[in-house]
């Protein structure tokens, strides 16, 4: 390192895969819930060119991704997941589905440990270690918070990332 540059400390708090894991699920379920909270309801339709996703159907997007991800890391059927109402539905419909899949999320994340990081899981014909399911869920989220976050700026709203 060259001089005048500091070497990052590790974040407080519990060590390991598991818990970084969980301290980054946290970190971006913060800011997607606090987009989806501060987008006003009218700006939900809202779409930067015709052939674009909406702000809703981003934000639906995430909910579909979690409950498929998380419901499949917590063994939960698919009928037993909730519902993520069309992106034409209101905010609170859109909110509350939103919620709902990071209740599933907040369950996977909170099983997650280090000594089952290494468990296969079973999505669909494919089978996951449980750790690489988790991240995946992380890395969809950060991939949809930017896509949110740019929304924002073009309706001159601060993302939450980006706050003060």
């Amino acid at each position: 390192m060259g001089p005048g540059m500091a070497m990052a400390q590790a974040p407080a708090g519990a060590s390991g895969p598991a818990a970084e894991a969980r301290r980054s699920y946290e970190g971006v379920k913060k800011n997607i819930l606090k987009s989806a909270d501060e987008m006003p309801a009218e700006n939900y339709s809202y779409k930067p060119e015709p052939d674009i996703r909406t702000f809703a159907r981003v934000v639906n997007h995430v909910a579909e991704a979690q409950l498929h991800i998380c419901g499949a890391a917590n063994g939960t059927a698919a009928a037993d997941l909730a519902k993520v109402p069309a992106e034409t539905a209101d905010k609170a419909a859109i909110v509350e589905a939103l919620k709902a899949s990071f209740a599933e999320c907040d369950k996977a994340f909170a099983a997650l440990t280090d000594a089952n990081v290494t468990e296969m899981v079973s999505m669909g014909q494919a089978q996951r270690s449980r750790i690489g399911l988790m991240w995946g869920a992380v890395a969809h989220d950060q991939e949809q918070y930017a896509t949110l976050a740019l929304y924002m700026r073009l309706k001159g709203l601060t993302p939450p990332s980006s706050e003060k």
